[in-house]
């Protein structure tokens, strides 16, 4: 018996324990589940959850807020289902279209495409099947502006953002990132059945909280982008010019979260003025890093941005579920 067979315990004459030469019964379903397990898991990540996780986030406040009220539960699931089949459709979409990218950077070289764990024909198929599902799925179970909602969304992201934007201007997260502003006015009409005012307010929170999000992400990764040849606005200019956009459009943001107070109550409006003063203290703070020559941690903005956003729309949910007088217009 040889040494490596040895160490695990079997014999080299494999025919001699197994006559047919085939593996025992007990290993092949073993052998069997991981493949399936791979495979769901492959299929998963072509969906991008952790991305589809803060969409679900900020789509449940704004059905609270649009009914100022706890929502029925069931409406809140079937639109969390059709949202998160569209989320993952226009994801699903995009690997197939950015492959090439993604091989060439770190940061997405484990996607399911770049390791050969799903066909590229099998995603495209996944990603189209996905986008009909959740049309199917909110029409039949919301309502029909919700379905449209989500359709144009997925459409917006692959053709404006992915194929239009994104490999051509450093204004591509700005533009772009309007698609993933729309989980919030999905919400509101499944609950409403119209898009009113406050859902653009809530739509404009979240686009200017793209750009400060993802550009810290961007100076992060700065050599990935470069190296696929991506133009995103810190591998097109300077540090300096980059953490000085990071506060203008911080600024906004939190300026914009304010335009919701005649329709929430003093609660919400506490914690939209002391997250935005915590979250512009960060952003103020890697400007002046990158001022003095500093060695900056953009990264810790960015996962700042993700805490900063949750807490507004919670907020909001919370101020909805109470039912506390609102501020009302001031005039």
């Amino acid at each position: 018996m040889s040494l490596v067979n040895a160490a695990h315990g079997r014999s080299e004459n494999t025919s001699a324990e197994h006559p047919t030469g085939e593996r025992p019964r007990g290993a092949r379903r073993i052998s069997a589940r991981r493949t399936v397990r791979q495979v769901v898991g492959a299929y998963a990540a072509l969906a991008k959850p952790r991305v589809i996780e803060l969409l679900l986030v900020t789509t449940i406040p704004a059905m609270f807020l649009a009914g100022r009220e706890i929502p029925s539960p069931w409406l809140v699931l079937a639109t969390l289902v059709g949202g998160t089949m569209a989320a993952g459709s226009a994801n699903a979409l995009n690997c197939v279209i950015d492959a090439d990218i993604d091989k060439v950077m770190n940061r997405t070289k484990k996607r399911p495409l770049v390791k050969d764990s799903v066909p590229r024909r099998n995603a495209l198929i996944f990603g189209l099947v996905l986008g009909v599902a959740s049309f199917a799925v909110l029409y039949f179970t919301v309502n029909l502006l919700s379905a449209i909602l989500a359709i144009a969304t997925i459409l917006f992201y692959i053709f404006v953002y992915t194929l239009g934007l994104k490999r051509r201007t450093s204004q591509n997260v700005v533009w772009g990132g309007a698609a993933g502003c729309m989980p919030v006015v999905i919400g509101w009409a499944a609950v409403s059945g119209t898009v009113q005012w406050p859902a653009f307010v809530m739509f404009g929170v979240i686009f200017f909280w793209t750009p400060p999000h993802t550009w810290a992400l961007g100076m992060k990764y700065r050599d990935d982008y470069e190296r696929a040849g991506v133009p995103m606005l810190p591998v097109v200019a300077t540090p300096q010019h980059v953490a000085k956009q990071i506060v203008i459009y911080s600024w906004v943001m939190v300026a914009w979260t304010l335009l919701l107070l005649p329709v929430t109550s003093w609660l919400y409006a506490t914690f939209a003025v002391l997250a935005g003063a915590w979250f512009l203290f960060y952003a103020h703070r890697l400007q002046a890093a990158v001022r003095r020559g500093e060695e900056t941690k953009p990264m810790s903005l960015f996962h700042r941005s993700n805490t900063y956003l949750m807490i507004v729309f919670v907020a909001l949910a919370v101020d909805s579920a109470i039912g506390l007088p609102t501020l009302g217009l001031p005039f």
